[in-house]
């Protein structure tokens, strides 16, 4: 009986996730995955159970690799909030704007219709990330540095906000990731705005 080790877990979600972006979601197999990482099918199934569950524990990976630095910024108590929130405004919209995460969303919004996989996608990522932000924020409500309102919502117009100017166009095609400097001043303006109604 072969064991399961999380590094070949690891290996396979890194594997499907490049297929899966070359490939999009319908072109994709699970015998095309199994070629590219040199094993067998059974051995996929052993970790994985469906293509579904492969393709969303894969998003969810490639999200927090990215987004767990975002979030690790977010420690209540400092003495500037306005930077803790450019740190990581400047993080997210750097990791939303990439192909990697472009490519996935898309994906999830293609079969969002036709199965339950868009709900099951906020389930493992975009809602436990409001859940993080919004606990953040009513620490600084609690400590005074923001005013009293529903922490979940706050968490949305946050994140609303420093996705204003970019995601919209960028997941419909119509201009390409900003660079370094743009996210810096998309950041800037985002998090003035949410101070001005919030601080």
């Amino acid at each position: 009986m072969r064991v399961k080790t999380e590094a070949k877990r690891e290996a396979i979600l890194e594997i499907a996730l490049q297929a899966f972006q070359e490939m999009g979601y319908e072109r994709t197999s699970m015998d095309e995955i199994a070629a590219r990482m040199g094993g067998s099918k059974v051995t996929l199934y052993g970790y994985f159970p469906s293509k579904q569950q492969l393709f969303l524990e894969a998003a969810h990976y490639s999200g927090m690799r990215h987004l767990g630095p975002a979030y690790d910024e977010l420690l209540p108590g400092s003495d500037d909030l306005p930077r803790v929130l450019r740190r990581f405004g400047e993080k997210f919209v750097s990791f939303i704007c990439t192909p990697e995460a472009v490519g996935t969303y898309r994906m999830v919004v293609s079969q969002a219709g036709q199965s339950d996989i868009g709900r099951q996608f906020f389930e493992l990522g975009p809602r436990r990330g409001e859940e993080t932000v919004a606990a953040f924020l009513q620490a600084e409500m609690a400590a005074g540095r923001l005013k009293q309102a529903e922490p979940s919502v706050v968490a949305l117009h946050l994140t609303g906000l420093l996705q204003a100017e970019v995601l919209h166009r960028i997941l419909l095609g119509a201009n390409a990731s900003p660079t370094r400097q743009q996210i810096k001043q998309i950041v800037e303006r985002a998090v003035s705005v949410f101070l001005a109604a919030y601080a």
